[in-house]
């Protein structure tokens, strides 16, 4: 058992201080200090960085089931379907990610037109 205690402080030890500066900036927007306690950026720090593991574990999961070994973003569409608020902003990054693929891409092409 004290293997397993060891071994999960040392997997957090890596992944510590993922978010720092995003979260500070979060916090002082919600309300907070413009520079909160060290000790509550780390504590949502883990708080996120478990969250993503777990999506990632969760989408993993799902293709696998279906005998996937890639995982698509469809298998987080799937992992998050019982919230819809965050499946519903999901999908509204997608689409927002494609106007601007899109809009990039006439850009692009614009130059190369006029030459």
């Amino acid at each position: 058992m004290a293997t397993d205690a060891s071994a999960t402080r040392t997997r957090r030890s890596r992944r510590q201080n993922l978010f720092v500066k995003e979260l500070r900036t979060l916090m002082y927007a919600y309300g907070d200090d413009p520079d909160p306690l060290p000790e509550s950026v780390q504590v949502l720090d883990e708080i996120v960085t478990e969250y993503i593991v777990d999506m990632c574990h969760d989408a993993a999961r799902m293709a696998s089931q279906a005998r996937r070994n890639k995982i698509k973003v469809d298998d987080f569409k799937f992992a998050l379907r019982h919230d819809p608020r965050k499946l519903g902003r999901v999908e509204e990054l997608l689409v927002m990610s494609k106007v601007i693929a899109d809009a990039r891409k006439q850009f692009d092409d614009k130059p190369e037109a006029e030459k």
